[in-house]
């Protein structure tokens, strides 16, 4: 009798491996090793915690550094860093290691996720994006031990240095990064982790490629050129971070006047712009920033970094896609042409489908969290939450991890809502790009057109 073998859907990996993970991480959380105060902190807030870390979001529901031990931001860590390099590539690493046998559609489904591309060698890959992490994340924590000058113990700094490159956002400080405010090296040092974690492994591979060659140059040796695909998130990341600053700058200094020295407040608006595309983290208490900061940062949250990075949102290259076809409208093109190149149709139509997509559901959650959390306040008082409800909302979707303080005051359904944003945010563009081209089907058929008014 022929013995039947389980058999997972591709899609259906990360979902299994990230829940386990956050179950896991749950249960280790609640153990009384892992928290200063035990059997202080609830199921609800530890699978919080354990969905916010493993997402690589940031969100906390309470004091990472006054409610964990050592132990406890052990686990968080440990979390960050799976939910930062992807379980499923991780897994996909450990058969490799392990010479097991990784099947077409493992290759596949790792391809779409990490390099938008399914033709290349897993093995050498997975190989250099764990050690490229490791060798960022350790030179990151050397520089920031030495930069703080001792006040980031070993540990901390490798927390915070492993937090940034993975976009995780948890800070073992109440005020997450708001004590080095004043500090050029520091915030240089944790935007800089951060944008690398999140253009994506294949840039960054892309990137040293390129630049070798350009270090060792013999005479007559071809140089290699930087793919397309690269070239468009490098320029739309540094537009993104351009337009930020200048953006978030004369939104709340030029506007509001704070009083701030003009470098000091400069400073601030890069970090800012850098940390709320992915990161989470923040030097300005983010509560007191005005309304328009707000929505400028609620914009680049919803936007987020590169594919196949540690950060969420509906990533840079579909926010470019749509740019680009609303120009190509415009200019009455038929082709949607960034570059040198022209994008496929089929990349234009996933783009406005991922870009429809996410908004429907960042205005069920917002609707619902309205209802969940000013269902008993005054109409003034629910008018004057709503912006802090929608910061809330983006953040979790886009895995980014910054709040206006609304976070430990949410109901109980309201955590768990954002456990599921959390949750789609990280996965859900992924699994809804492919189980749309699963459930895809051409027809053999052709329906007559007919002249719709419109607009």
């Amino acid at each position: 009798m022929r013995q039947q073998r389980l058999h997972l859907q591709p899609l259906l990996i990360p979902i299994l491996f990230f829940v386990l993970a956050i179950l896991a991480g749950s249960l280790l959380l609640l153990l009384p090793v892992c928290q200063r105060d035990p059997a202080t902190l609830s199921w609800t807030d530890a699978l919080f915690t354990a969905a916010s870390a493993t997402c690589v979001t940031g969100l906390a529901v309470v004091d990472t550094g006054g409610t964990f031990t050592r132990t406890g931001q052990v686990v968080l860590l440990f979390l960050m860093q799976v939910g930062g390099l992807g379980i499923m590539s991780l897994t996909s690493l450990g058969l490799y290691l392990l010479r097991k046998r990784v099947t077409l559609t493992d290759r596949i489904a790792v391809g779409q996720n990490l390099l938008q591309d399914p033709s290349f060698h897993l093995g050498r890959f997975l190989y250099r994006l764990v050690v490229y992490t490791f060798v960022i994340e350790l030179t990151g924590a050397f520089l920031l031990r030495i930069a703080t000058r001792g006040e980031m113990g070993s540990f901390s700094a490798l927390f915070h240095a492993v937090s940034a490159f993975c976009n995780g956002g948890f800070s073992l400080y109440s005020d997450s990064l708001s004590r080095w405010a004043a500090s050029p090296v520091i915030n240089l040092i944790v935007a800089g982790l951060i944008i690398l974690g999140g253009i994506g492994f294949f840039v960054m591979t892309d990137v040293m490629q390129w630049l070798g060659p350009r270090l060792t140059r013999k005479k007559n040796q071809p140089l290699p050129r930087i793919t397309w695909y690269s070239e468009v998130v490098l320029k739309n990341t540094i537009f993104l971070i351009v337009a930020g600053t200048v953006a978030i700058f004369f939104a709340e200094w030029v506007v509001h006047r704070h009083e701030y020295p003009l470098g000091q407040a400069m400073l601030a608006s890069f970090f800012q712009a850098v940390s709320c595309r992915t990161a989470g983290f923040n030097t300005v208490p983010i509560g007191e920033l005005g309304t328009v900061t707000l929505l400028v940062m609620i914009a680049l949250m919803f936007i987020g970094a590169a594919p196949g990075s540690c950060a969420g949102g509906i990533k840079i290259t579909t926010f470019r896609v749509l740019v680009a076809f609303l120009h190509a409208e415009l200019r009455g093109r038929d082709q949607t042409v960034i570059g040198r190149m022209a994008v496929s149709r089929e990349a234009v139509r996933r783009s406005m489908s991922l870009f429809a997509f996410s908004v429907l559901i960042v205005s069920l959650a917002i609707l619902f969290l309205c209802y969940t959390e000013t269902g008993m306040l005054p109409d003034v008082q629910a008018r004057a939450k709503f912006i802090d409800i929608t910061f809330e909302v983006v953040s979790a979707f886009g895995t980014v991890g910054i709040s206006t303080g609304l976070t430990p005051e949410l109901s109980l359904a309201g955590k768990y809502l954002i456990i599921a944003l959390m949750f789609i945010g990280r996965l859900g563009p992924l699994v809804f790009i492919g189980a749309l081209s699963t459930l895809q089907r051409k027809e053999a058929f052709s329906r007559p057109e007919a002249d719709l008014l419109i607009g």
